[in-house]
């Protein structure tokens, strides 16, 4: 008897194949291309400008998009993503963090995982204990441990498996803008931090 997983194994690397194979290079993940500003963006995730949510307006506006996969309008298997939050620094798309279906990749192992997706960027690098914040937010940091590697000296794309849900997730983002961002956000804290006496 064949085992349901020996079939939805094959089906689902199929398709992250697929949509990995569009990419031509780290600088763009399926159709969003880093730099590109928040209405276009939204344009061709299918939302609107205005759902974006201001995490901070100085010294750099910075905002998050969340992109969610509408209910019945594709399978786990057809499409594995879930949900993806996109990050823009003064307008700019610096983070992409995916977060794939659980049913889409229910009992594939971290190898196969990482298989799948070294057939497009290459071989992954498999950092030890390296820890990943994806969140611009003060309230919400939430942080992962990479379980694989894809990078160059322009962008990085980062594997992990989710410690709250059993899925996995891609860390994705532009060196050069994410170091920007990290600066704006950390000057916005402290800012906040030293006028809430004041409030």
């Amino acid at each position: 008897m064949i085992s349901l997983r020996r079939v939805t194994a094959p089906v689902l690397l199929i398709a992250l194949c697929a949509s990995l194979i569009r990419a031509q290079d780290l600088s763009s993940y399926r159709d969003f291309q880093f730099g590109m500003d928040l209405g276009m963006v939204a344009m061709q995730a299918g939302m609107n400008p205005a759902e974006a949510k201001t995490l901070h307006q100085r010294p750099a506006l910075i905002q998050e998009l969340w992109w969610q996969r509408s209910f019945g309008t594709s399978s786990p298997q057809a499409d594995p993503i879930r949900e993806v939050v996109f990050s823009f620094c003064g307008g700019a798309l610096f983070r992409m963090v995916v977060s794939y279906d659980r049913f889409g990749t229910e009992g594939l192992t971290d190898e196969e995982m990482i298989e799948t997706i070294s057939a497009r960027y290459g071989p992954a690098v498999r950092p030890v204990g390296v820890i990943v914040l994806f969140s611009s937010s003060t309230v919400y940091n939430d942080h992962e441990e990479v379980i694989a590697r894809w990078e160059d000296s322009h962008y990085s794309y980062n594997l992990y498996r989710s410690s709250n849900q059993p899925t996995f997730g891609l860390l994705i983002f532009s060196k050069r803008l994410d170091a920007l961002a990290q600066t704006a956000i950390a000057q916005a804290i402290q800012s906040d931090n030293q006028a809430a006496p004041q409030r």
